[in-house]
């Protein structure tokens, strides 16, 4: 596990290493299988067999939160509130505390917004290295017609996002229509040209482990550079099960085709504790490489506040009213 100290070194640099994809392997979706009480009870274990302390937990929280997409997807979202996200996405953690811990430069790993507030997004995060992220293609259902959901890409990548998470349609991954889910994909990571394209699952809708490893492959054929779990709308979002059904996926797919995919595991991520659980999961069964911000990031927009109570329970011995760290 990693100390303070190799923290302070190894704050990572985002890279858009892209998935060209390759052509749909209909037998090698067929074969793929999920058995769900190995993969419940392989889940269970985490807890209990990857606990931290001390300056060892606080280093990997402080990985964790440069792993954040930072988010807002509410109704109520203005120009107001997106640009005190942003200011919080370049400065998450309080000044004295990182005096204190004597770390410089750490930012959230990138700022999601709906389209409507790309470009005041990447106004406020003019002069930084973080990137806007936009959900797009009738987020969330996915259900709007179809030209307008690649349309809605162009827009929000013309508006100035670097990232695009996208939704799948559902219906594809429960008829079993895996050519079309491909055809789809592939479609959007056209139209994404270089940013960066995370394909959302929507897991909770999906029925079945066996159909999220299903869709998460055909999804990786298609060109995605990230799996993503859920839009947080879901009754259901990330689950420490599915997100080693997809990681396994990924683990697979690289052994196939030497190309690393990312994983974005978002919904119900709230507190510092869980954000460690992934980590342990993202370093047993990936390793390293997978805990820079390029091949994984936590879609959140409460858990940043949990791990700054954390953080400063490490320094003081005491825990802080939430409302001390607030998005804005």
């Amino acid at each position: 596990m990693q100390t303070l100290t190799e923290t302070k070194t190894q704050l990572p640099t985002l890279t858009h290493t892209r998935n060209p994809g390759m052509a749909l392997d209909l037998d090698w979706v067929a074969g793929v299988q999920a058995n769900t009480s190995a993969i419940e009870r392989r889940a269970g274990t985490i807890g209990g067999r990857r606990s931290v302390k001390k300056e060892f937990q606080a280093a990997w929280l402080l990985k964790a939160i440069s792993l954040i997409d930072l988010t807002t997807l509410s109704g109520d979202d203005t120009e107001g509130r997106v640009k005190r996200l942003c200011a919080k996405a370049r400065q998450p953690v309080a000044p004295w505390m990182l005096d204190k811990l004597g770390l410089q430069g750490l930012t959230t790993g990138a700022v999601c917004v709906y389209h409507e507030m790309v470009e005041t997004a990447v106004r406020a995060l003019e002069g930084t290295n973080i990137p806007v992220a936009a959900v797009s293609t009738g987020f969330p259902a996915g259900l709007s017609p179809y030209h307008l959901r690649i349309a809605e890409i162009g827009e929000s990548i013309r508006a100035g996002a670097k990232e695009i998470d996208i939704v799948i349609s559902r219906r594809h991954v429960l008829t079993g229509n895996w050519q079309a889910l491909y055809d789809e994909m592939r479609e959007m990571r056209a139209a994404c040209g270089e940013a960066h394209v995370k394909a959302i699952l929507a897991t909770g809708e999906l029925a079945t482990l066996r159909n999220v490893a299903r869709a998460s492959l055909v999804c990786m054929m298609a060109g995605a550079d990230f799996i993503k779990t859920s839009t947080g709308k879901e009754a259901v979002n990330a689950t420490l099960p599915v997100s080693l059904t997809m990681i396994r996926c990924i683990r697979d797919y690289q052994d196939r085709t030497g190309i690393k995919v990312g994983y974005k595991p978002a919904g119900g991520i709230a507190k510092a504790k869980d954000a460690l659980l992934y980590l342990a999961l993202m370093k047993d069964e990936l390793g390293h490489p997978w805990l820079q911000p390029d091949l994984f990031r936590f879609g959140a927009s409460s858990l940043l506040g949990d791990i700054e109570r954390q953080l400063e329970h490490h320094l003081t011995g005491q825990y802080s009213a939430s409302n001390r760290h607030a998005m804005g």
